[in-house]
């Protein structure tokens, strides 16, 4: 366990992995993590949701606010968006597996009661959480990795990935080790913040039909 006012960047989940049990022995373990200083103020882990054989994998960037409550990943507004595009694109939300570069809520509140503000996680918190996802794939071993947004780039990527450079193709990459075809797009939450609200979504369904070309 790391111990408190350890360097940020000392900072890894690596030791709260556990060597087997498939996606139910990961998921409690998870729930213990303290691997980055996240774990203080959030409600709990979310871990990520789906079928271990689903051939499709999902990566967004950490939880919201109902995601923490819940304990669950995409349950809130964004999550509701996703669903309908990949209804729209051709690919059933029960076929794919939904998991976060980050599995803590990071946030700011002005004071308690207050509503919680979504903070972007920064770099060392991405990489801290790093194995998380590095064992999901390798349980899941998904045919097709979609990159949800910036972030979830950054951390499968690396630093340079910009989002708006590369979204609606096939990406062949090594991840953690493993080749992967990725399929990068914005966020869902970034569709529910633009302006033109239905051109944004238009953009995310199209290139989650990409995606499901991939799988056919």
């Amino acid at each position: 366990m790391v111990a408190t006012g350890a360097p940020e960047d000392a900072y890894t989940a690596e030791p709260f992995v556990p060597d087997r049990g498939g996606l139910p022995a990961l998921r409690r373990a998870a729930a213990e993590c303290q691997g980055c200083p996240l774990h203080r103020d959030a409600t709990q882990t979310v871990f990520g949701a789906g079928d271990q054989d689903a051939r499709v994998m999902l990566v967004g960037e950490q939880p919201g606010d109902q995601e923490d409550r819940q304990g669950k990943p995409f349950v809130g507004p964004a999550g509701k968006l996703l669903d309908r595009a990949l209804e729209e694109a051709g690919i059933h939300p029960s076929e794919a597996y939904v998991t976060n570069a980050v599995k803590h809520f990071k946030f700011t509140q002005a004071e308690p009661r207050k509503r919680r503000i979504h903070k972007a996680p920064n770099l060392r918190e991405m990489t801290a959480c790093g194995p998380w996802l590095a064992a999901e794939l390798a349980v899941v071993e998904p045919e097709l990795i979609v990159v949800l947004g910036a972030t979830a780039g950054k951390a499968l990527l690396g630093s340079s990935f910009r989002v708006t450079q590369v979204r609606g193709t096939v990406l062949e990459e090594e991840i953690h080790g493993r080749p992967e075809r990725l399929v990068p797009t914005v966020h869902p939450s970034s569709v529910l913040r633009s302006d033109d609200r239905e051109a944004a979504y238009r953009g995310l369904v199209s290139d989650l039909k990409v995606a499901a070309g991939a799988l056919s």
